[in-house]
């Protein structure tokens, strides 16, 4: 049995063998997070209202904890930090330790505290598109 809250044995390692074993929130977590550009963060709450759940920080923070092996390689996990800038701490001290390294190798500071500058740093999201004009005819 996983420890997983789903199945998720994925032999073949595909994205779409993948995506029937996790709950549809966690694709669209892993969809919006693969969008942030590198040099780049958003919080966990960023990301839960940018998906329209704006009270769903913590389900953003356990979709990225569940992230499947096959797709951790394209979505930047590293890039989602708390609302203070910091890294949340789990118990996993060497997550957070690898987490900080990735971030400082794409050029993200971190004061004396250990946090990032939001107001330099912050993500504000996907570039929606222009609003349809819809022609009709007279």
């Amino acid at each position: 049995m996983s420890s997983r809250p789903w199945s998720l044995v994925a032999r073949r390692g595909t994205t779409a063998h993948v995506a029937g074993r996790c709950p549809r929130f966690f694709l669209h977590v892993y969809r919006l997070v693969a969008q942030v550009p590198r040099g780049k963060v958003v919080t966990y709450g960023q990301v839960a209202a940018l998906l329209g759940a704006p009270r769903a920080a913590r389900a953003v923070g356990t979709a990225l904890r569940y992230l499947p092996p096959a797709l951790s390689r394209r979505v930047p996990w590293q890039r989602v930090i708390n609302a203070a800038g910091g890294i949340s701490l789990r118990g996993d001290l060497l997550r957070a330790e690898e987490q900080r390294w990735l971030l400082e190798e794409e050029g993200i500071s971190f004061d004396r505290h250990g946090r990032v500058d939001l107001r330099t740093y912050r993500w504000p999201g996907p570039k929606r598109n222009k609003a349809v004009e819809w022609k009709t005819r007279l």
